[in-house]
């Protein structure tokens, strides 16, 4: 019977382990108000895109600028008995040498001007404070991101300050954005050894490619770099977590959604051959030859991943061996049958 066989393609490729993982955010944040007090306005829209800020609260502002004109008015005060304590040492110098006054009075003149002027940046500082507190009542976006759901809503009156302030959204980043997945240790130690041998960055390298596909997606169209490698191993799992950083400019991905990743795991010499060349024998893949003597021989094969649209052959097979293209599913083409064998070719598509 005649078949097509052909030798097999020797090639070098590039290794991509693959993993499962999940999206998540670079930053999040609490937005929470520095200061008391009733919340007046609001300025955005639940779940709409914010930029580092912009206005998002407004908390009642009459008693912080009545606190501050307060502090302006200590301030003026506090002025005014500078200047006033000033003028008394200069005349305290003029009347010292004919004396008019004391040495003790005089000391006591530099004394209220030394106290009036520290009272003066006691005031000055108040003031700042109550300035700070009036700006603080206008609750700005910490940083660009999608927001949440209001979680109070304005005429409610809430708490700020360092503790118990109350949460009023959370905002997250999504551009760029995390993927996190988890490495075994078998692919971990393949790759510090592929490290000492020159062969590939070192663990936790922003020159190690990734590249991404979603749950709905076919293809890897996203690419990525690792930034960052745990420093020790699961004790539980037995895996170290990983992480990279991917753009997202158009916002598709998500914090929380999950997708495969392809890491960068090195290169190797392959032979490739199609698909359909390779049978399943319960466990076991095997793949057709053609010996010197035209008989079929069965040869158990360790497969790895398509490249080109062909299937990789790690071990079984030889750069010269002729492989059984066609024919497979007649019964004639079996172990021990004597064939006509064919020239065929084997063709690689390139990506």
């Amino acid at each position: 019977m005649p078949v097509s066989v052909s030798e097999p393609i020797a090639k070098r490729v590039t290794q991509w382990d693959e993993y499962s993982g999940r999206f998540e955010a670079i930053a999040t944040v609490e937005v929470r108000a520095r200061v008391s007090g009733f919340i007046d306005k609001l300025h955005f829209k639940d779940g709409q895109w914010v930029n580092a800020g912009d206005r998002l609260f407004t908390i009642d502002k009459r008693p912080y600028e009545i606190a501050v004109e307060s502090a302006t008015a200590d301030v003026a005060r506090n002025k005014a008995q500078v200047d006033l304590a000033d003028l008394q040492v200069g005349r305290g110098a003029a009347l010292i040498g004919s004396r008019t006054i004391t040495e003790a009075d005089n000391d006591t003149r530099k004394s209220n001007l030394a106290v009036a002027k520290a009272q003066l940046k006691a005031a000055e500082a108040a003031l700042r404070n109550a300035q700070l507190n009036l700006e603080w009542t206008e609750v700005t976006a910490p940083l660009s991101g999608r927001i949440s759901d209001r979680k109070v809503d304005p005429g409610n009156l809430i708490q700020g300050g360092q503790q118990g302030a109350t949460l009023l959204a959370t905002i997250v980043s999504s551009e760029p954005i995390y993927f996190l997945f988890d490495v075994s240790e078998a692919d971990h130690l393949r790759y510090q050894r592929l490290f000492l041998a020159g062969e590939r960055a070192q663990a936790g390298s922003s020159a190690i490619p990734v590249r991404i596909k979603l749950t709905d997606e076919t293809e890897w169209k996203r690419t990525g770099k690792v930034d960052f490698v745990d420093n020790s191993l699961s004790p539980r799992s037995g895996t170290i977590r990983t992480r990279a950083i991917v753009e997202n400019k158009d916002h598709l991905l998500t914090p929380g959604m999950f997708g495969r990743i392809q890491l960068y795991g090195g290169q190797y010499d392959a032979l490739l051959i199609p698909d359909s060349a390779v049978i399943s024998d319960q466990a076991r893949k095997i793949v057709f030859v053609v010996g010197n003597d035209n008989v079929v021989q069965g040869r158990p094969v360790t497969l790895g991943p398509l490249v080109d649209d062909l299937r990789v052959v790690r071990d079984g097979l030889k750069p010269e061996d002729k492989v059984v293209l066609d024919g497979l599913a007649n019964p004639m083409v079996r172990p021990g049958a004597k064939i006509a064998p064919q020239k065929g070719q084997i063709t690689a598509k390139a990506k």
